[in-house]
């Protein structure tokens, strides 16, 4: 039995939790799949073409829930090609046996978010998404839905992520300010803290460049190939025109950055709130996960942004430069994990500014 203490679980914990059989796997841990705060998720061997995304609900498993909704079976061993506009369900090959005491989250892995692929984690008798009882004993599944551009996966990819949670450890407006006090969490004059961080967009550019908009019916990316497609067969760049603003247009996908230098200290961890309606109708940051030590001069990281991944909702929305667009909620670990976000070779991220994701060069 794996003694906890309350917490986000940090990556000597999750080493733990897998060795007592609290995390199971079809295949022993790859070497970068444990992070500093948080698990990497694989695909495993089977994903289904479903007719509609669903929530199984109190009374059902995702197999019983597969059998009424899905089209087809794809074999995930050889690598296959998940369309735009589809909707998917796939094994994974991580499953859980939580004890009484202890919750997880998930979110997509931020590479994830950056390629415009919706997915999020779904259990047996859930009720809802990216969110994994106490004491829950079963298998995980992930519903994945390539918005803009078609990718190619196979066993062992991995899109998400999942943290694992004992206890009450989300900081209070009154902790944050704090904390804030302690050690600076954003670099701005007057931050704000309401139900989190204020973190707002960047409009004024870096060094001319304010964002990138997704090109429409591209190529695919393989998710499991980094820095192996031109940024410019993908991305249309957006200058900055001097005006401070953007107008979103429904339907299309932007990268934008944060304004505010953002930093995760040694002994919490954040995330970012994907969507805030108090602030605009579009949403903003799928993968939402910040490592302890993102941002932190020590691990490397002073200055980092906070990069933005942005959809309007429905109608065009005007952004301003300055514009809050979303927060940053704080939560307690467990305990310092020995590296910090930074120190591993698989962080693609830290000290970064406006940056796309790994895959574009």
């Amino acid at each position: 039995m794996v003694r906890l203490r309350n917490g986000i679980q940090s990556a000597e914990s999750i080493a733990a939790l897998h060795a007592a059989g609290v995390i199971r796997t079809d295949a022993p841990f790859a070497d970068d799949q444990v992070q500093p705060a948080s698990l990497d998720l694989r695909l495993g061997q089977r994903a289904y073409r479903v007719r509609a995304s669903f929530l199984p609900g109190r009374t059902r498993d995702v197999q019983a829930c597969l059998g009424k909704l899905k089209l087809h079976e794809i074999d995930l061993r050889q690598g296959a090609v998940l369309e735009t506009g589809c909707v998917y369900i796939a094994e994974l090959q991580e499953g859980l046996a939580l004890p009484p005491t202890l919750a997880a989250s998930a979110n997509p892995k931020s590479s994830t978010g950056r390629i415009d692929v919706f997915t999020r984690v779904i259990t047996d008798q859930a009720r809802e998404f990216d969110m994994v009882e106490p004491g829950y004993a079963g298998p995980l599944f992930a519903e994945i839905s390539p918005r803009t551009f078609p990718v190619l996966v196979r066993t062992g990819s991995r899109l998400s992520q999942i943290r694992f949670r004992q206890g009450a450890v989300r900081l209070d407006d009154a902790a944050l300010a704090e904390l804030h006090a302690e050690a600076p969490l954003v670099d701005a004059a007057e931050p704000s803290f309401q139900g989190g961080v204020a973190v707002s967009v960047d409009l004024a550019g870096f060094e001319g460049l304010i964002g990138y908009r997704a090109k429409r019916h591209t190529g695919l990316v393989d998710v499991d190939r980094p820095r192996s497609y031109p940024a410019a067969d993908f991305w249309e760049p957006l200058r900055a025109d001097g005006s401070g603003t953007l107008i979103l247009d429904p339907g299309q996908f932007y990268i934008l950055a944060s304004k505010e230098a953002v930093q995760v200290p040694p002994d919490f961890a954040a995330e970012m709130v994907p969507f805030d309606p108090l602030v605009g109708e579009f949403r903003v940051h799928y993968a939402g996960f910040f490592d302890p030590g993102f941002g932190h001069a020590a691990a490397g990281g002073a200055g980092a942004r906070a990069v933005l991944e942005v959809r309007s909702r429905d109608v065009p929305f005007m952004l301003e430069d300055g514009q809050i667009v979303g927060r940053l909620i704080y939560e307690r670990m467990a305990e310092r994990p020995a590296a910090l976000y930074g120190a591993q070779a698989g962080s693609n991220y830290q000290a970064q500014g406006l940056k796309l994701s790994k895959h574009f060069v």
